[in-house]
């Protein structure tokens, strides 16, 4: 079986039920809307309403007109194919009709700069991509650099003159199923992860890969025709899209939320009667300050239905799960743990009936196997630390065109995962430390030698580290240790200034005026940092820089 037959088998028996709903809580609510065929011919894509909604036979059906619009253009099997918009009614429909039209979907970071996309583009050979509104500006200064692209389709009214009007050309397309069939061990998707250095890796996943982690996700968190899930992370990430796989193998309705108050979170789940809820940290967090700051009543709301709670992406603090038990007592819990080499969470999870050993990322998932190893690759003695290998049916087959990564992080089926970890007694795994540098802030990759080769930009600082510093909303963010030149002076608000240059989620929240040390080989020497720095101390982030 391949993942389009979940679909096709959704708008058959299910046509009629509500597939996908999204929400705009910044947008009138008196604007809500259904999204059906005519809106497809006329290409008449509502202003943001506050609320729209997609049936699983209208979802089959939009699928079916962007497989066909593809074929049409003489798009050849195992093309291609990028996306590039923010959470929206059609991100999921434009990637099942690349998928049945037998091409390669490629899902990319929403906040990737210009030069991020031209590069990703490139690495993944993409040919056709598909974008929003938001990202014009980003495409426009790279349209005229990115020769392997010969196809653009834009997703929105008036787009610039290099794009071709997606929805208008859907239209005129049979929503009937194209005529490719599919294979489980058939290319399906290429996903972006990065190293420390930050230029990220092509991962590349089968059929096989995506049907696997639906029937993992439902596994774990037993997903029913009557559950609602609330999806509020990113799509393009593997562990938005794949947590959303249990409600299609389930035939049951998602919501996708544009944004994260927690007032907005608490009303969609109010108003759209959710069961499931996938938090990251930083949110779960202002979910609860903001209950206790009073801003927010949850006898406001009605939240009975509410019956999972779980969280992915990054480490979570076991003081916030305690503390999320006190203020909803009744809801289970969960922690998942996946990376998108071995496609998105589950390859690792606690289990809502081990809320007991909260801390910990949990025992291997459904078709999964896990083991501590040692640099030689031998299992290390129960309880000792050492790299985190996994295997399993959603192991990724390669990094698109990088035979040596690949080799590198693939032995023998196992995935390496560069994960420091333990095992306890009962099986139960702990991440200890990252072999790598990155720091995880909010869920999200910052990637230090970025952040340092833009600081050395600066004609007053002679050398600097990123690290990341333990805070208690985000689990981590980016410090930057500054060595000055000598014989000059330097503030932070210089350096906050300087800054603003980048993007607001790789800037530095915290400066600190220090020497760099270095080895005898020239190499920073970020443990002796991270111990200076951060051994037992948690940050408050500084959130207006």
């Amino acid at each position: 079986m391949v993942i389009t037959e979940l679909l096709e088998r959704n708008a058959r028996l299910y046509g009629g039920e509500t597939a996908l709903v999204e929400i705009n809580p910044s947008e009138e609510r008196d604007k809500a809307v259904t999204w059906r065929e005519a809106s497809l011919i006329e290409s008449a894509l509502p202003d943001a309403p506050y609320r729209r909604e997609l049936s699983w036979k209208d979802f089959d059906r939009r699928a079916n007109r962007f497989a066909n619009l593809l074929l049409s253009r003489g798009i050849q099997r195992g093309t291609k194919v990028g996306i590039l918009l923010m959470n929206c009614l059609e991100w999921l429909p434009l990637y099942f009709g690349i998928l049945k039209a037998g091409c390669v979907a490629v899902p990319m970071n929403f906040r990737y700069s210009s030069e991020e996309i031209r590069y990703c583009l490139d690495l993944a050979d993409v040919e056709v991509l598909v974008f929003g509104p938001e990202f014009i500006g980003r495409m426009d200064v790279i349209a005229e650099e990115i020769p392997g692209v010969r196809t653009m389709f834009f997703v929105g009214r008036n787009g610039p003159s290099y794009t071709e009007d997606c929805c208008r050309l859907m239209g005129f397309c049979s929503s009937s199923a194209p005529p490719v069939a599919l294979e489980e061990e058939d290319y399906a998707a290429i996903y972006f992860s990065s190293g420390t250095t930050g230029f990220p890796k092509a991962i590349l996943h089968n059929h096989r890969a995506l049907i696997a982690s639906c029937r993992t996700e439902q596994k774990h968190h037993g997903q029913t025709r009557k559950d609602v899930f609330l999806c509020i992370p990113p799509l393009y990430h593997t562990g938005a899209k794949m947590h959303w796989f249990g409600s299609l193998l389930s035939a049951s309705k998602a919501v996708l939320l544009r944004g994260v108050k927690p007032e907005w979170i608490l009303r969609t789940i109010t108003e759209e009667k959710c069961t499931i809820v996938w938090l990251l940290v930083p949110w779960a967090q202002d979910l609860l300050d903001a209950i206790d700051s009073g801003k927010v009543h949850l006898d406001d709301y009605l939240l009975d239905q509410w019956r999972l709670m779980h969280i992915g992406a990054q480490p979570v603090p076991p003081s916030l799960i305690h503390r999320w038990q006190k203020v909803f007592p009744h809801h289970a819990y969960d922690t998942n743990y996946g990376l998108s080499e071995s496609l998105g969470p589950g390859c690792v999870h606690l289990g809502v009936e081990n809320i007991r050993k909260v801390g910990a990322i949990g025992k291997p998932g459904y078709q999964w196997e896990a083991r501590i190893v040692d640099e030689r690759g031998q299992d290390v003695a129960q309880g000792e630390i050492g790299e985190l290998a996994v295997r399993g049916p959603g192991v990724m087959l390669c990094y698109y065109k990088n035979p040596e990564a690949t080799a590198e992080i693939l032995r023998d089926g196992w995935l390496f995962t560069g994960d420091m970890a333990r095992m306890d007694e009962e099986g139960f795994i702990y991440l200890v430390d990252r072999k790598k540098d990155v720091v995880i802030s909010g869920g999200e990759n910052l990637y230090p030698v970025q952040i340092e080769d833009f600081l050395r930009r600066y004609d007053k600082i002679k050398d600097v580290a990123v690290i990341g510093l333990p805070d208690k909303r985000l689990g981590e963010i980016a410090a930057a240790i500054i060595e000055i030149k000598e014989d000059m002076t330097c503030t932070e608000e210089e350096i906050n200034a300087f800054c603003k240059e980048l993007p607001r989620y790789k800037r530095p929240r915290r400066i600190i005026f220090d020497k760099v040390p270095r080895n005898p080989t020239g190499k920073i020497e970020k443990p002796v940092l991270r111990e200076k720095y951060c051994h037992g101390r948690l940050v408050e982030a500084q959130t207006t820089h």
